[in-house]
């Protein structure tokens, strides 16, 4: 971290501070940070499920619907983050509370993704992949309010699944002293795409009735859990879709009950709106007094624009690209997420040995290397072994861009800044999708299905190059303090 965090520590009303500003707390309880760790594990099988596998697959390829379309709504999702985030982590910082803000946007997600499936079963026809029953749509809602509000509802669920972020990462600096950050963002790396798994393989059944790798399962056991659990019942991807927002409450349960904030300022009945107001508009002022802070945000806008892109349509280039055709995508996904938890967790002692910022360079070179593979390869069998190799890195920008942002600004701010890290990031996702929608769509007629998607992952490619080169302009405040050495 910074040079600063291994100086002459004071307290302040309380607090263990260093001298550059950063909160040097005691571990906390094994319980909170356990609990802290497995929100990630949560919040992952939303974005593996919704964000990534099933919804857009569903949209496009079971409905027929364009990548422009899918684009739009993850767009209007983002662009709702870029207005209100940056605000709302402004009044968190003014009060130093971080858990309810992710205890409200979870259940927003929750609440809004139940509602894309009552609405796709009710109102739009029950076709594609995995659906037991062939049938037109219903008439309760007319089709196109149907859709129109199925899309709406996606938007607002994945609104909420990137609002809670910035405020569960601020929750890290009070669970772990300085030298330990690397590690337990590693581990809720690793829980993150442990839930990845678990959400494919506890869902992927709704939608075939079968389990990835391991085949059907007995009709009877499909009976049940299609009758335990609504709006399931018909099978396909958009059976999935309770079943993850069941999940997504389940796994952040421990978070709601165990994990604290510890520094929240209490007894404050009027929350300082003006104030907040004022602090939002100065931000971006205020980041110019730390070195680094705006270009590494900056850069963010880059590596997360092209980390969204590729994420958010990875299961349209499998199916696509590659020909992966009755759901195998998903056993795809699977596999190649095994790598991630090991990675992520191996990435996230490579932060604490080496530093966020050189750990976060040999990521984001990984990623140009790999995605250029990704480009090149003309079997399914060798798109196996690149997509091992990225789930392998996947986990690391994620363990690394937290601790390197810590390392720029004070921990008393750090709500703030990682609004505005959202901020940038979201902004660029309002852009990365429309431009793999305007490659795919508009060269599919004349160069083909194949090469259409190819092109859209070489603007991924040409993104994460971009920002590699700007990372090397971002200070390395690292220094592992002696007692680690």
């Amino acid at each position: 971290m910074r040079s600063t965090v291994v100086a002459s520590n004071s307290l302040v009303d309380g607090l263990d501070i260093t001298a550059g500003g950063d909160l040097n707390p005691p571990l906390a309880r094994l319980r909170e940070r356990i609990s802290w760790a497995l929100y990630d594990f949560a919040n992952t099988v939303f974005s593996m499920n919704i964000a990534t596998l099933y919804f857009s697959a569903w949209l496009v390829k079971d409905l027929g619907r364009s990548n422009t379309l899918y684009a739009t709504a993850n767009g209007i999702a983002s662009a709702l983050v870029v207005v209100s985030i940056p605000l709302f982590g402004a009044i968190s910082d003014a009060t130093q509370r971080r858990k309810p803000w992710v205890v409200g946007f979870t259940l927003v997600a929750c609440v809004s993704t139940i509602v894309m499936a009552f609405l796709g079963q009710t109102g739009l026809p029950l076709i594609g992949e995995g659906v037991t029953v062939l049938a037109p749509a219903s008439t309760l809602v007319p089709p196109g309010v149907a859709l129109f509000a199925v899309l709406a509802a996606f938007v607002i669920a994945n609104y909420a699944h990137q609002g809670a972020l910035p405020f569960y990462n601020a929750m890290l600096p009070e669970l772990v002293p300085v030298d330990h950050r690397g590690r337990l963002s590693g581990l809720g790396a690793a829980f993150g795409y442990a839930g990845s798994i678990t959400g494919v393989l506890l869902t992927f059944p709704f939608f075939t009735g079968s389990l990835p790798i391991l085949g059907a399962i007995p009709e009877r056991a499909i009976h049940f859990l299609r009758n335990a659990v609504p709006f399931t019942a018909h099978g396909g991807r958009v059976s999935t879709f309770v079943p993850t927002a069941i999940l997504l409450l389940v796994f952040s349960l421990p978070l709601f009950f165990f994990c604290h904030d510890h520094n929240a300022i209490r007894g404050k009945k009027h929350i300082p709106w003006r104030e907040a107001f004022s602090d939002v508009r100065h931000t971006l002022k205020e980041a110019k007094k730390y070195p680094g802070t705006l270009r590494f945000i900056l850069t963010s806008f880059l590596y997360q624009d092209a980390m969204g892109t590729i994420i958010a349509n990875m299961a349209l280039y499998a199916i696509f690209a590659m020909g992966f055709e009755g759901g195998s995508e998903a056993t795809l996904f699977v596999i190649l997420t095994i790598p991630a938890v090991i990675g992520s967790y191996g990435i996230g002692r490579l932060v604490d040995r080496f530093g966020p910022k050189r750990t976060l360079s040999w990521v984001l070179m990984g990623w140009v290397v790999l995605l250029v593979a990704m480009i090149v390869v003309p079997t399914r069998g060798a798109f196996w072994i690149v997509g091992a190799c990225i789930g392998l890195i996947y986990g690391g920008v994620s363990t690394a861009e937290r601790p390197l942002l810590l390392s720029l600004v004070p921990d008393i701010e750090a709500g703030r800044f990682f609004s505005l890290m959202v901020l940038s990031s979201r902004a660029a996702a309002v852009v990365g999708p429309f431009v793999w929608a305007f490659a795919v769509d508009g060269l599919k007629p004349s160069m083909g299905t194949g090469f259409a998607y190819r092109a859209g992952v070489a603007t991924v490619a040409t993104g994460m190059i971009l920002a590699l080169l700007m990372l090397r302009g971002v200070p390395n405040n690292f220094s592992r303090p002696a007692h680690s050495r």
